[in-house]
C-alpha cells in the first residue's frame, strides 16, 4: 500500500523542483548519454521525456512494482525504451557491454552504494561512462549536522533515501570522475538541497 502511495505522490511531491531546474538539469545530463544506456532506478519516468529520440536502445530499470508501472506508462511513446523491473545492484545485461549507466537520485535510496557501483562498472564497456545526479552530504558543518539528525526521519518519509550520504566520495572510490557541477536542489527541503551533476569512468 505504502509503495503505491509514495508512486502516486512521487511526481507531485518533485513538481515544483522541476520546474525551478531540475527539469532542465536533468535535459542537460540525459544529452551527454551515448550507444546503448541503462538507467537505474527510473522510478516513475522523469528521465524519459529528455532522451533523444534518435538514441540507441535504452534500458529502464527500476525493482518498485507501483513505479514501475508509471514507468512503462510513461515510456511506451519512446521508441528506444524498454522498460525491466531490476534492482541496480542486479542489472539483467551482460559484461561490458553498455555504453551509459544514468543514476539520477537513486544512490542515496539504494541499501548499499558498493554493489550498485560494482554492478555498473561490470556492465560498462572500457570507456563508458556514468551520468549522475544526486543530492549528497553538505559541506557546510551545520546544514551536514542537521542531515545527520534528520537522517532517518528523512529515509522513513522517503522510502529509505538517506539524505546524509556522502555518495560523490563513494562514487570517487571506484570510478574516475571527469566533471562535477555542484548546485542547490531548490524547491526542497534543506537536507536534500547540496546536489551534484557529473560524469565518470570505470577506474
Amino acid at each position: 500500500m505504502w509503495d503505491r502511495l509514495a508512486a502516486f505522490l512521487y511526481d507531485p511531491f518533485l513538481r515544483t523542483s522541476e520546474r525551478l531546474g531540475m527539469a532542465d538539469r536533468r535535459a542537460a545530463l540525459l544529452a551527454e548519454a551515448r550507444g546503448r544506456v541503462v538507467e537505474i532506478g527510473a522510478g516513475t519516468g522523469l528521465n524519459v521525456a529528455h532522451y533523444p529520440r534518435e538514441a540507441g536502445e535504452i534500458i529502464l530499470t527500476e525493482p518498485v512494482p507501483a513505479m514501475h508501472r508509471r514507468l512503462a506508462a510513461r515510456a511506451a511513446g519512446h521508441p528506444a525504451a524498454r522498460v525491466v523491473q531490476a534492482t541496480a545492484d542486479d542489472l539483467p545485461v551482460e559484461d561490458a557491454s553498455v555504453d551509459t549507466v544514468v543514476s539520477t537520485l537513486v544512490l542515496c535510496t539504494v541499501p548499499e552504494v558498493d554493489p550498485v557501483l560494482t554492478e555498473i562498472a561490470r556492465v560498462l564497456r572500457p570507456g563508458g561512462r556514468l551520468l549522475f545526479c544526486e543530492h549528497v552530504r553538505a559541506e557546510d558543518p551545520k546544514l551536514a549536522h542537521r542531515q545527520s539528525r534528520f537522517a532517518r526521519p528523512w529515509a522513513a518519509f522517503a522510502q529509505g533515501c538517506r539524505c546524509d550520504r556522502d555518495t560523490l566520495e563513494l562514487v570517487r572510490r571506484r570510478f574516475d570522475v571527469d566533471r562535477v557541477d555542484t548546485a542547490r536542489w531548490r524547491g526542497m527541503p534543506s537536507v536534500v538541497h547540496p546536489l551534484v551533476t557529473g560524469s565518470a569512468t570505470r577506474s
